[in-house]
Parts: structure tokens; C-alpha cells; sequence
């Protein structure tokens, strides 16, 4: 065991937790006034829900012995042998527990991210048991076919350095399908929905940056090279990303906008995901340039011309941009970089990586609208999912929890 390596994943592990409050002010401040605190709840008792799953049984059924390349097995049910000896499996030099728990966090945002397609009409109690469904249906599968030992994706030699397929792909693309089935906020089309809050938008931004180097720097799995790579090449897509779609904003609107700048950001941050620790820094650059103009099509017409209502465009950051990421990932990967690469990727003159990202990307999208059009199905069936009429022009924080965000303000929604 390695002090150094272990304080490294601690303090990573730390990060990556103040994301999911981070994206819960970034979601916050993008959303109407009354609909601000369930928004901010809607992310924050994930952090509750899934750890205790993912101790209780979500560890082990994406770490597990492998079954079928799909799942693992109950071998850590209840974190039972889940001690501080290192698991040479997944990580030699910090404790078991500490890999387990800074895998923890990647399982309390990614289905959080999820929400922003949803805010503003899903009854809570519904997408309570729509993350609880999520996280056994997709989630866990998704974690073991990536990096369990013997999991579909990994054993095909594809990459993912920090969840671009396991976190951005597979809740981007559940959220398309999740808000298509939901249903249209009331006067969709035909009502403009401004952020009612732009610096909190930009505080929850500015903590999914700072906890950012602990989600990708902190998937070297130690106080390394690799980590300070990762660390690098994930500021240089983001910086890059925010000044891109500064400039398309320019180009297209005559002006750049604090709310364009915070997206074109973490944006970045989602495309490098993928290829944190795979890619040249010079390649950063490049994704991070591609990745605003990509997204910002995506959500400046690709979701209009097709008219779903993705509130928050879960879909046109994550889900876009973290396919955009994959397939950069195998167009600049780099053996020389990390040898878990098997290949170089398509730049390199090598087809291989790239095919492999190509069929990663498919085999995610597959299993999150599978999944998702199944949980969705299910919980039609069983329960109300969305708020009435009248709640949705009350608003929900006072519909669904009884409370105000703001109770001494007066003005329009």
C-alpha cells in the first residue's frame, strides 16, 4: 500500500462528491424561481439514495466476480469483505474500501445528471424509484462491462479513462428518453424559459471544474504522472471549450453570454472524460474545440427541429458530448501515454481502437433506451410520474415539498 497514492484517491474522492451538490446549483440556477429547490433536491438526495445501494449491493454488481460479461456477482454484498487490503484487481496501492468508495461517487452523480431533463413536472416520488430502477438496470451493468474485470466493453479493448460511456453517454441518452416519455412542460414551444438565476449556475459550474480533477485525475488510481496528465488535458478541453462557445455565441447572437461561457465548460470537461489519461494534450485542445460547436448544435437546433423537451439539455451536453468524446478517444489515444491502450487510436494510422469506441458507444446507447423505455414503462403503469396542471403552474417546490426558495420575493415567474 502506498500513503501517497492513498491520500491522492482520498482527496479525489472527496472532489468528486462536491460535484454532485455542484451540479445541483448549476441545475438550480437554470430553472424558474418556483421550481428552484425541488431542482437542487431533485440532485441532492442521489448522494443519500445511491451510497447506501452501492454499499448494500451496487459495489459488488459492478465489481464483482463476472457473470456473462454483463454483471457481477454478490461476492461484496454489504461491502462484506470489502476491506483496507488493496484488491490488486483494480487497484495495488490503496485500499480496497477507498477504490470502492471513490467508485461510490461516480454512482451518485451519473444518474443526477439525469434530472435536468426532467425538472419542473416529475412528481418526486417518481424519480425516486426512477433512479433506484436506473441505477440496477443501467448504471451497474454499465460499470462492470466498462472496467470490471471480464466486462463486454473492456474485454472488446475499447477505453474509457473516467465514465464517458458509463457516466455522460449512458445518463445523456437516458435523459432523451426519460423526457420524450415524460411529456412537454406546459406551453413548451410557446413560453420562454430563462435561468432565473445565472451566478448560481456559475458557482455550480465552478464546482464541477475544481471537483473535476479529482473525477478524471483521480481515475490514475494514484498521485502519478497519469494523474497530472489528466489533470492537464482536462483544464485544456474545458478552457478551450468555454472560449469556443464564447465565440459562437459572438458570431451567432452578437454577444457572449456568463450562462454560454459556464455550459462551454463543462462541456469540455464532459468531452475529455473519456480520454483524460489516453490522449496527447495537444489532442485536449482539439476536443475541447469541437466539442461547443457539436453541443451547441445540438441544443440550439437539433432539439428544436425535433421538438423533446430535454429542460436542461442533459442530452445536448452529456449525451452529445460524451459521444463526441469516445470516438475522440479513439482517434487520439496513444499507447505511449497509459498502457491499459491496446491500440493506437485512428490518428495513428491504427482502425482498431476506433471500431472498438464505435461499439462501445452502440452498446451503451442500446442498454440506456432499453432500460430506461423499461423503467419508464413500469413506472406509467404503477404510478403517477408527473405533477398535475395546476402543480406545474404552482410550481413544485411548494407542490411536491412544501417550501420556498425565495419567500420574500415578489415578481413573475
Amino acid at each position: 500500500m502506498n500513503t501517497g497514492d492513498t491520500s491522492f484517491i482520498f482527496m479525489s474522492t472527496a472532489l468528486v462528491f462536491l460535484m454532485t451538490p455542484g451540479l445541483a446549483f448549476f441545475y438550480g440556477g437554470m430553472v424558474r424561481r418556483k421550481n428552484v429547490l425541488n431542482t437542487i433536491m431533485s440532485t441532492f438526495f442521489i448522494a443519500g439514495l445511491a451510497s447506501i445501494l452501492w454499499v448494500i449491493v451496487g459495489y459488488s454488481l459492478s465489481f464483482g466476480k463476472d457473470l456473462g460479461g454483463i454483471i457481477g456477482n454478490l461476492q461484496w454484498f454489504g461491502f462484506n469483505g470489502v476491506t483496507w487490503n488493496p484488491n490488486g484487481d483494480y487497484a495495488a496501492t490503496i485500499p480496497h474500501n477507498l477504490f470502492a468508495s471513490f467508485q461510490m461517487m461516480f454512482a451518485i452523480i451519473t444518474p443526477a445528471l439525469i434530472t435536468g431533463a426532467l425538472v419542473e413536472r416529475m412528481k418526486f416520488s417518481s424519480l425516486f424509484m426512477f433512479i433506484v430502477l436506473w441505477s440496477f438496470l443501467v448504471y451497474y451493468p454499465m460499470a462492470h462491462m466498462v472496467w470490471g474485470v471480464g466486462g463486454l466493453i473492456r474485454e472488446l479493448g475499447a477505453i474509457d479513462f473516467a465514465g464517458g460511456n458509463v457516466v455522460h453517454i449512458s445518463s445523456g441518452v437516458s435523459a432523451l428518453v426519460a423526457s420524450i416519455m415524460l411529456g412537454k412542460r406546459k406551453g413548451y414551444g410557446m413560453t420562454d424559459y430563462h435561468p432565473h438565476n445565472i451566478p448560481l449556475v456559475v458557482i455550480g459550474a465552478s464546482l464541477l471544474w475544481f471537483g473535476w480533477f479529482g473525477f478524471n485525475g483521480g481515475s490514475a488510481l494514484g498521485a502519478n504522472g497519469l494523474a497530472v496528465h489528466a489533470l492537464i488535458t482536462s483544464n485544456t478541453s474545458a478552457a478551450m471549450a468555454l472560449l469556443t462557445w464564447m465565440f459562437i455565441e459572438k458570431i451567432t447572437r452578437g454577444k457572449p453570454t456568463l450562462l454560454g461561457a459556464a455550459t462551454g465548460a463543462v462541456v469540455g470537461l464532459v468531452a475529455i472524460t473519456p480520454g483524460a489519461g489516453f490522449v496527447p494534450i495537444w489532442a485536449s485542445i482539439i476536443i475541447g474545440a469541437l466539442v461547443s460547436p457539436i453541443c451547441y448544435f445540438g441544443v440550439s437546433t437539433i432539439k428544436h427541429k425535433f421538438g423533446y423537451d430535454d429542460a436542461l439539455d442533459a442530452f445536448g451536453c452529456h449525451g452529445i458530448g460524451g459521444i463526441w468524446g469516445a470516438i475522440a478517444t479513439g482517434l487520439f489515444a496513444h499507447r505511449s501515454i497509459h498502457s491499459a491502450t491496446q491500440w493506437n487510436g485512428l490518428f495513428f494510422g491504427d482502425t482498431r481502437l476506433f471500431t472498438a469506441q464505435v461499439v462501445s458507444i452502440l452498446i451503451t446507447i442500446i442498454l440506456a433506451v432499453v432500460g430506461t423505455f423499461a423503467i419508464m414503462k413500469v413506472l406509467q403503469f404503477f404510478m403517477e410520474i408527473r405533477v398535475n396542471h395546476m402543480e406545474e403552474i404552482e410550481g413544485l417546490d411548494k407542490a411536491e415539498h412544501s417550501e420556498n426558495a425565495y419567500p420574500s420575493f415578489t415578481g413573475m415567474d
